[in-house]
């Protein structure tokens, strides 16, 4: 169980750059952050800004120029990639834009797969993908595949997955930005619910401010800097 008084990422003194021929681009710059458990925090800002970076760096799924990420009070910057994987499935579900199935899987074989990674039997995977396809209204999809899935529906499948380990936290990139309106209402509405009943705590990168006012929290990148926490309706449209 996470620890209430510790958080389960923080990030300190995140630099990030990138070498673009002869060029040192600066992409984050001192960034600190923090998401506790049971935290709903968006995290906004202009395309280019480092929001998906600053992302990737909270998820290990890369590494900054310099300063330390905690996953759950321990820095896991600097471990082995087979070490950060496994933490990973552990403790962090992931959600992107464009769904990540795969093709020739089912809705319950594709929410299944993190558990048979862990080395659970295919049995009690297949019970547990099953539930948490209940969760997001789609207990009647188990045997389709991708294909044969609306959009939205194709992203409920990659919540469900995100949810079947049971994180600490689900880190979601523009998860409802190539949906229309509706849907994508309907997915966010979603991601907030599975929030708030499982305490399971969410970070989401947007850019659509209406969405980002409806979280507890904002923090906002301008330009590699993370600007002050802002409280939910209070968010700056420049």
């Amino acid at each position: 169980m996470t620890d209430p008084d510790t958080p389960v990422l923080e990030a300190r003194r995140l630099e990030r750059r990138f070498r673009d021929g002869g060029l040192d681009v600066p992409v984050l710059s001192g960034v600190n952050f923090v998401l506790r458990p049971g935290d709903q925090t968006a995290i906004i800002g202009a395309s280019g800004s480092g929001k998906s970076t600053l992302l990737q760096l909270l998820g290990g799924l890369d590494r900054p120029t310099s300063g330390e990420v905690l996953l759950l009070g321990t820095d896991w910057t600097h471990m082995s990639e087979a070490r950060r994987g496994h933490l990973r499935n552990r403790h962090l579900g992931f959600v992107y834009q464009f769904h990540h199935l795969l093709h020739e899987l089912t809705a319950a074989e594709n929410v299944a797969l993190p558990l048979l990674i862990r080395g659970m039997g295919s049995r009690a995977a297949r019970q547990e993908a099953q539930h948490w396809l209940l969760q997001v209204d789609l207990g009647h999809r188990l045997d389709h595949k991708p294909a044969e899935l609306s959009g939205g529906e194709r992203q409920r499948v990659a919540i469900a997955r995100a949810l079947v380990t049971r994180p600490s936290a689900i880190l979601a990139d523009e998860p409802t930005g190539n949906l229309d309106q509706e849907r994508a209402q309907q997915v966010f509405d979603l991601l907030l619910a599975m929030n708030r009943s499982t305490g399971t705590a969410l970070a989401l990168v947007t850019h659509d401010i209406t969405l980002a006012g409806e979280l507890d929290h904002s923090v906002q990148l301008v330009k590699g800097h993370l600007k002050e926490e802002h409280l939910a309706g209070q968010l700056s449209t420049e």
